[in-house]
């Protein structure tokens, strides 16, 4: 196994939700294997209440979570990029920058659990679903031996996994 620890960005449209969440599992999971950023094309300027409060029940530390651009992650000093993932169809249809070092990308869209809006219980069983979701995805994907595969591998698998259903 490679020493190296990769970069992977996770993005969305609003950068308030699934964003958030995937970036949070891929930290997590990841165990210092890869270092996990998110961003959005359109960011909504703070993260949504119910993907904090899920990660709060997690356990997860939430200083991280702020909605930020994805140009950020296009500067020459942004750090480069191994993995692109897309988890909503918006952020995957949208003509994104040019991203340092040529990632390997990939669509996993999950819907928004940020168009739930009322009762909170309702708010926190979608985000519940989307975070189920998303883990299922981020632990095939490290399941994978994506040290040692080819571009083409990759893109195959990412895809497979980006079809799989609950």
């Amino acid at each position: 196994m490679s020493d190296k620890t990769y970069n992977a960005l996770v993005l969305c449209t609003g950068n308030s939700a699934r964003s958030i969440l995937g970036e949070a599992l891929l930290n997590k999971l990841g165990n210092g294997r890869l270092n996990a950023y998110s961003a959005g094309s359109q960011p909504k300027g703070v993260p949504n209440p119910g993907a904090i409060r899920l990660l709060k029940r997690k356990g997860f530390d939430i200083s991280f979570a702020r909605s930020k651009s994805w140009d950020e992650f296009a500067q020459p000093d942004a750090p480069k990029l191994d993995f692109v993932f897309t988890v909503c169809d918006n952020a995957a249809g949208e003509t994104c920058p040019i991203w340092p070092g040529a990632p390997v990308t990939g669509h996993w869209g999950i819907p928004d659990p940020a168009d739930v809006t009322d009762p909170v219980e309702a708010v926190d069983e979608a985000f519940e679903l989307a975070y189920k979701r998303l883990e299922k995805r981020i632990k095939a994907f490290f399941d994978l031996k994506y040290e040692n595969m080819s571009i083409a591998e990759l893109r195959e698998a990412f895809r497979a996994i980006g079809a799989m259903t609950d």
